[in-house]
């Protein structure tokens, strides 16, 4: 289906390192970036144009805007989200979503990735030895920094700072007018490494899915979708958080299959609420 055609990559920001090179590997496509494609105007992790729609809606736009620049029927997107664990407390996490368009066969394929692998975070600084002391935590230079006076649209920023000399420069530019400035992670895909290695794990995500057909209709991207908890402790029997199965769903027609938990049958008893209140 995919084999020898021509795939849009939706980014400004030098994704397509990384996504390029595995779509292209798995499924036979010919990758390439539009020229002066401004993913931008879909919002800015720094706030001056804010996200209006959910991540995979924003995916969608991308892939919708390479694919009218380019007149190229088949897209690939990432989008990204930064901040609490949803259940790890106190836990930085990245959120990525790569979503493959295929314009020509009505098909979306979604890959998806919750990871707590990210150097996210930020911090108000009055000193050089603050700033210095976040930058060391936060992996630079190989991950660049951001300056700001404040969190509005309108502060006075510096984004992709990877040279100290340079960093404690515009701290004192900030710092002069305003007195403290904010410190923050750049995480913009060609400034983060980290990032850019999650958004690698993510596309290999979509690819599994991309690469399983449906059992029903035989169109690509058959893949899980939802879990079942229920799975019974080996001591008491009775049903722990554990998943039990997976739900795989078909994205074109709707087809559902359980599977049940290929890694377990039964759940061990430290995990069981009953036996380990």
């Amino acid at each position: 289906m995919f084999q020898g055609r021509r795939l849009a990559i939706a980014t400004k920001h030098n994704k397509e390192k990384v996504i390029g090179p595995k779509v292209a590997s798995k499924l036979g496509v010919l990758p390439f970036v539009p020229e002066n494609l401004d993913t931008d105007q879909l919002g800015t992790f720094t706030g001056e144009v804010e996200r209006q729609a959910d991540p995979l809606t924003t995916a969608r736009k991308k892939c919708e805007m390479a694919m009218a620049s380019t007149g190229c029927d088949l897209a690939i997107a990432s989008e990204g989200s930064f901040g609490a664990h949803p259940t790890l407390m106190f836990v930085p996490c990245d959120e990525e979503l790569v979503l493959l368009v295929d314009k020509k066969n009505d098909l979306e394929i979604v890959g998806r990735k919750l990871s707590t692998h990210t150097n996210y975070g930020g911090q108000w600084c009055k000193s050089t030895q603050e700033v210095i002391s976040f930058a060391k935590q936060a992996s630079f230079p190989s991950h660049a920094l951001i300056l700001r006076s404040d969190k509005t649209p309108q502060a006075l920023i510096f984004k992709g700072i990877s040279e100290k000399r340079d960093l404690l420069r515009k701290f004192q530019v900030i710092v002069e007018t305003y007195d403290q400035a904010f410190i923050e992670t750049d995480m913009r895909a060609l400034y983060n490494p980290t990032r850019m290695e999650v958004i690698a794990e993510t596309t290999d995500a979509m690819l599994e899915r991309a690469v399983s057909l449906c059992e029903k209709c035989q169109m690509p991207g058959f893949g899980i979708t939802d879990v079942k908890t229920g799975l019974r402790c080996m001591q008491c029997h009775l049903p722990t958080q554990s998943i039990k199965a997976y739900i795989y769903s078909c994205s074109k027609c709707g087809f559902t299959r359980e599977r049940p938990n290929p890694n377990k049958s039964f759940e061990e008893p430290m995990y069981c609420d009953y036996c380990n209140p």
